[in-house]
């Protein structure tokens, strides 16, 4: 599951980065979502992890955060929420 999250939080980052370029800033209309979905799935390995090896988790928690605030960030400058 931490594996999992990290993964997924790695692929939210590069849909972030995807949706940076010019023309392309609606496809965060699909990245906020999956990014959304892995911080749960990060979260859910966080707390469902017995021993000290949290670190995949922690960078899956982290990584997704970033690309959803971003990617809101992104979406509300190019005026994809009026």
């Amino acid at each position: 599951m931490q594996v999992l999250s990290l993964v997924w939080g790695i692929l939210a980052i590069v849909g972030m980065s995807i949706a940076f370029f010019p023309c392309l800033g609606s496809l965060n209309w699909l990245n906020i979502p999956f990014s959304a979905i892995g911080l749960v799935i990060s979260i859910v390995a966080f707390t469902t992890t017995k021993d000290q090896m949290k670190g995949n988790s922690i960078a899956g928690i982290v990584l997704c955060s970033i690309a959803v605030v971003f990617g809101l960030i992104r979406l509300v400058a190019g005026g994809g929420i009026l």
